[in-house]
């Protein structure tokens, strides 16, 4: 089903809104999510310093794994549920800093600002006739957070490209933590328990904050494929370079 839009506000509002920010600006500065430095616009989210150094991926990229580089036979997705995979900047500098603040911070206006960067360069066919499926967080997170990060960005992406959210998928089994483990732990059968919970669409786009190593799209991969869905390809905001 399409995606439901919002109402417009009459300009009016618009203006009495704007009036609001910008007061409220001047009386509390808001700070650059990625290096705390006050802002002077009351609609920023981050500094011009900060957007200026964001690591953009060059547009030539292997289509399987998203690294910017030939894979051929070495690449890491070769054998992966998922058929595609595509991120717009490297986690590394602001980028990384600005996954974090969404994540451990809560500043959930850059799941906006994500889903606009996402938006304005993924390739068409990546986008074309699908539904976004989060990657779910594990419910205890998900309680102390109080939101799924992966949740808010792929709802940002749904109002910009009128694509329909199909939360299909949640994780099961003890909590794991992905911060900070080795490549051959999250690559270990069995480390994500993932099971369907509704209707599967045909033809799945996942969407999370970072893409490691590929372990988490490969497990919600397979349990979509397994209920029926018959493509699946990936995208993220930043893409970690490591192999």
């Amino acid at each position: 089903p399409p995606v439901a839009r919002e109402p417009r506000r009459p300009p009016v509002a618009d203006l009495l809104l704007r009036a609001r920010d910008e007061l409220l600006a001047a009386l509390a500065p808001p700070a650059c999510a990625a290096c705390r430095t006050p802002l002077t616009a009351a609609h920023a989210v981050i500094c011009d310093a900060c957007r200026a150094q964001l690591p953009w991926l060059p547009r030539e990229r292997c289509p399987r794994c998203a690294l910017p580089r030939p894979c051929g036979e070495r690449c890491p997705a070769h054998d992966a549920a998922f058929a595609a995979a595509w991120a717009p900047l490297a986690h590394d500098g602001p980028a990384r800093a600005l996954v974090a603040a969404l994540k451990f911070r809560g500043a959930l206006p850059l799941a906006e600002l994500m889903a606009a960067q996402i938006a304005a360069g993924a390739p068409a066919e990546l986008l074309r006739e699908v539904a976004l499926v989060p990657v779910p967080l594990h419910p205890a997170r998900h309680r102390r957070r109080g939101f799924d990060q992966a949740a808010r960005i792929a709802e940002a992406l749904a109002r910009r490209l009128a694509l329909p959210v199909a939360s299909c998928l949640r994780r099961a089994g003890p909590a794991t933590r992905q911060l900070g483990a080795s490549r051959a732990t999250r690559l270990a059968a069995g480390r994500l328990t993932l099971r369907v919970a509704g209707p599967v669409p045909p033809r799945v786009l996942l969407v999370d904050d970072v893409h490691t190593t590929g372990a988490t799209f490969e497990a919600c991969a397979r349990a979509l494929r397994a209920a029926g869905a018959e493509h699946v390809a990936a995208v993220a905001y930043a893409r970690t370079l490591a192999r």
